[in-house]
């Protein structure tokens, strides 16, 4: 089964899927979170290619382990997006994937102009492989 992997933001989406076997998690794209929300050509066309058949949505947590002030919104928006793609979605702890993922990035030589792209897509990545291994043990 493919799993996609959704980082919603409010100005973006960060976009990660798994491979069929389920065991390798690949960012994708980041899309604007208003094409996302609005089920838009360019988010049916990321569906299309990649054909998810359950969506692993981040939700942020404070690191004390509690919902964080925005995970109202996420779970709101989530259930929009599942219900226009009608699938199947779980949340996940997304707690320090975009820390993560700028730390990753600036390794690799990334500016913080060049990370601002990127950094949704690779957190998503970073959830979603979290998940994948997490099922994997279990």
């Amino acid at each position: 089964m493919r799993v996609m992997a959704l980082d919603i933001g409010e100005v973006r989406v960060g976009v990660a899927v798994s491979d069929p076997g389920e065991r390798v998690a690949s960012p994708v794209c980041v899309l604007p979170a208003s094409d996302v929300l609005a089920h838009g050509k360019a988010f049916r066309r990321v569906l299309e290619d990649w054909e998810p058949e359950l969506l692993v949505c981040g939700l942020p947590r404070t690191l004390s382990g509690e919902e964080g002030p925005q995970a109202v919104r996420i779970r709101t928006a989530a259930a929009r997006i599942a219900a226009a793609c009608e699938l199947p979605h779980v949340f996940v702890d997304e707690r320090l994937s975009s820390a993560e993922a700028k730390r990753s990035l600036r390794e690799k030589g990334c500016s913080e102009r060049d990370m601002r792209g990127k950094v949704d897509m690779i957190a998503a990545s970073l959830f979603l492989q979290s998940w994948l291994d997490e099922r994997a043990r279990g």
